[in-house]
């Protein structure tokens, strides 16, 4: 059991607290530096879950990355991917369908791909949706010019 960002050795105590509270393997540090993010940014606990995913399959990705207007959930930026983790469905508005709608906007015109996922395909479907990702990396590989 090692940490998924620093790679030193956790401890029974920190490996059970992590994952309890996160659901990934962090040393103390990085976990509290998570749960700071968590609390400051409202960054929810499946981004940093899928974040930790697409990191253990090999991509590079960044999390809480500022685009120019908000602050994205997960960013790829060699094939302009950002992801956004809904974190709760229920009935959207008008006023929120508009401004995933002028987001998205705002992220096409940069030349980046904005991909929604709800939160519980990351909760139960980690594996699965990790893939998913990367197949859809593959496909702007091709369409896009790689940075």
């Amino acid at each position: 059991m090692t940490c998924l960002e620093c790679n030193k050795d956790l401890g029974y105590l920190d490996h059970r607290n992590s994952m309890e509270s996160l659901g990934v393997e962090l040393c103390s540090q990085h976990k509290a530096r998570m749960e700071d993010l968590m609390k400051k940014k409202g960054t929810p606990l499946e981004a940093i879950q899928l974040y930790y995913g697409l990191k253990k399959a090999g991509v590079a990705a960044m999390l809480e990355w500022w685009d120019g207007k908000k602050s994205i959930d997960i960013a790829i930026s060699r094939v302009k991917l950002n992801i956004e983790i809904d974190a709760e469905y229920h009935m959207m508005t008008h006023e929120q369908a508009i401004n995933d709608l002028e987001e998205t906007m705002h992220s096409f015109r940069n030349g980046f791909t904005t991909i929604r996922i709800p939160h519980v395909l990351v909760r139960h479907y980690l594996k699965e949706t990790v893939n998913n990702i990367i197949g859809i990396m593959e496909g702007l590989k091709a369409n896009v010019k790689v940075i």
